[in-house]
């Protein structure tokens, strides 16, 4: 253990006196993290393969042996990638208005849609036509064609744009938009793209149009912050304790991209040049990923894409198992047609040398990481029942080599994320996905042509508990092969001897583990009905009641765009009324609905431009979902109470 002591002991003893920001820093911790690792790789080639030999023993162990090395070259690139990191917050503060006084730039807001309901669409027109910019228009592309729709966009004074048919999905749906903003007699000259469950601050133009100061920008991505747990929160209870799981991406990967010039537009909640879309004639349509593309066609007309780590939207993560998976494999599968293109990592191009390896890491981790995660769930299971022995290792040896490399990565990476990573949560969030993910790679690769865009449906109802049975049977299967091959090999008196001597320990742990995993996943596939307390948002700020022309001073405690609680004795009976005075919002008429445990609810009774003013208020910073490190004992209790549920 004394390599491992040794290398959390450091840690210990200088981290907390050093930024996260300082690149030397992080170069020497990531360094480290990397050599470690080609240390236990190097060990893993010369003492851990079965002897060559067509059985099965060399088989397996060559062929995991290949995938982890596959890992291991991509955790490299991402190591590089991690080892800088940039923060452009001061630049858009110092570049605040770089325009003409008299002559704001013209800046359009396109809002795509397909399917989405109302409730989700009147959300995000309220955020975009409160941006805060004087030369501001507003489009709904609608996909799906829908008159209610239309009459909705020409009440709020907005323009509602649709086609015919729906060639090539999104990339197409905002094609059809710019296609006719250059007909009107003031073309654009900033493109805001927004999903459409993304509601924009108001201060989202100001912000992401100052970093355009530099006229070789072409595009600006933001990140993007949901208002809603994911799946794996919602379903394991851990919403208010555990990061989304992509926080780690756009809180620091992108950031650290940004540094190396390799960042790249994610679709929603990115500006854009008009003069740069036009000169790559508008989206790429070859790729379902449109959004990378994009940012590659500009890169070759000398336009970059830049990050502005700020939350400046907020949107809605994937509300059920399907469309979490559905969103996953739709990113494998565009960065597999990319790769097969002409803007390949391997062909002759005009892509400089950082972003191949930007291309090639994204490549790796989408290829290798998913198949080796599926591997390490057959790998014991195969020594159980059949006794193949994929791995010779010695426990006196895995601790050696494995641990030091273990130890250094989880310091590096928590160090860096101020305390993001869990390792087992981080495995539960690749098995969910990954038969969903290999099938992509596989699809990609061979058959890149001809693929269909996937939407990633929201909304629709969620009050019911949900068993997604196909993803269950999968994991079940998996754990019950692990769990049956223990049993097996520990009571039968046939159960083959894979001779691993004291590794048998290394094996066991492994076993152990991956029904942890199993278990979570499984646990996650039993999707709970979404709560209205899912909608509502804890808060703690003084408001006034207004009764008989007196204002009597109260304060909430938790709100939604419905209504509120309200801390104290209800003034009035259920079912009266009053006035409430809200900040940021004005007057409004409520009505008492509910009096319990110290509080009481009402009801809002708002006009269409109170509402808008509501939902400009909750989606903001200080209601959303804002978890940006692991609440440990938070997490504990959740998966605690999930257990008993």
């Amino acid at each position: 253990m004394a390599p491992s002591l040794v290398i959390a002991g450091l840690a210990l003893a200088v981290l907390p006196f050093c930024s996260t920001s300082d690149v030397r820093v992080r170069a020497v911790l990531f360094l480290v993290s990397v050599g470690m690792g080609w240390r236990y790789i190097a060990w893993r080639l010369a003492e851990t393969l079965p002897p060559p030999a067509l059985d099965a023993d060399f088989v397996c162990g060559a062929a995991f042996m290949t995938l982890e090395t596959l890992v291991m070259l991509g955790s490299t690139l991402s190591s590089l990638i991690l080892s800088r990191t940039r923060d452009r917050r001061d630049e858009a503060t110092a570049n605040a208005r770089w325009w003409p006084a008299d002559r704001p730039p013209q800046v359009d807001v396109l809002i795509t849609t397909y399917n989405e309901e109302e409730a989700i669409l009147s959300r995000t027109i309220a955020g975009a036509v409160g941006i805060d910019h004087p030369a501001l228009r507003v489009w709904v592309l609608d996909d799906g064609r829908r008159d209610w729709l239309r009459d909705l966009c020409a009440a709020r004074g907005i323009g509602y744009l649709t086609r015919s048919d729906n060639s090539h999905a999104k990339a197409g749906n905002i094609n059809n938009g710019l296609a006719h903003l250059a007909t009107l007699e003031r073309e654009p000259e900033f493109i805001v793209v927004l999903d459409a469950d993304f509601v924009a601050h108001d201060d989202f133009v100001s912000r992401t149009l100052a970093l355009f100061h530099d006229p070789t920008v072409g595009l600006v991505q933001t990140p993007q912050h949901f208002f809603n747990p994911d799946p794996i929160q919602s379903n394991l209870r851990i919403g208010r304790a555990y990061p989304d799981e992509q926080r780690f991406f756009f809180d620091h990967l992108m950031a650290c991209r940004d540094a190396w010039g390799i960042a790249f537009c994610c679709g929603t909640s990115s500006m854009m040049r008009w003069d740069g879309l036009k000169a790559i004639g508008g989206f790429p349509t070859d790729s379902v990923t449109e959004d990378f593309l994009v940012t590659l066609r500009l890169k070759q007309h000398g336009l970059r894409t830049v990050y502005l780590n700020e939350r400046l939207s907020d949107g809605l993560a994937p509300e059920g198992m399907k469309e979490y998976v559905t969103q996953r494999g739709r990113w494998c599968l565009g960065l597999m047609q990319i790769v097969r293109g002409p803007l390949s990592p391997f062909r002759r191009n005009r892509l400089d040398w950082m972003d191949r390896l930007g291309l090639l890491d994204a490549l790796l981790y989408w290829s290798s990481t998913f198949y080796f995660r599926l591997v390490c769930l057959l790998i014991p299971a195969l020594y159980w029942w059949f006794g193949i022995s994929a791995v010779n290792a010695p426990f006196h040896d895995v601790v050696v080599y494995f641990i030091p490399y273990f130890v250094a990565v989880m310091i590096a990476l928590n160090w860096t994320t101020h305390g993001k990573i869990i390792p087992i949560m981080n495995d539960v969030s690749q098995v969910l996905t990954m038969f969903e993910i290999n099938r992509a790679v596989f699809t990609g690769l061979l058959r890149p042509e001809g693929q269909k865009f996937k939407v990633t449906a929201k909304g629709g109802e969620r009050s019911r508990r949900i068993v997604q049975w196909v993803m269950m049977r999968r994991f079940g299967a998996l754990a019950l092969m692990t769990a049956g091959g223990m049993a097996y090999a520990m009571l039968s008196d046939y159960a083959p001897d894979g001779g691993a001597g004291d590794g048998k320990l290394v094996i066991l742990f492994w076993s152990f583990y991956n029904l942890i995993v199993l278990l979570l996943a499984m646990t996650v596939c039993i999707e709970l009905p979404r709560l209205r307390g899912d909608e509502r948002y804890p808060t703690d700020e003084q408001v006034e009641m207004e009764l008989a022309g007196d204002l009597i001073p109260a304060r909430l405690i938790d709100i939604s765009i419905g209504g509120a609680r309200i801390h104290g004795t209800v003034p009035t009976d259920v079912g009266e009324g009053f006035l409430l005075h809200v900040a940021d919002v004005g007057v409004m008429p409520v009505t008492v609905v509910d009096e319990r445990d110290g509080a009481f609810m009402v009801k809002f009774l708002h006009d269409a431009e109170t509402r808008d003013r509501m939902i400009r208020k909750i989606y903001s910073d200080d209601y959303q979902l804002n978890v940006s490190r692991v609440n440990w004992r938070g997490l504990l209790a959740g998966l605690g109470s999930r257990a008993t549920q």
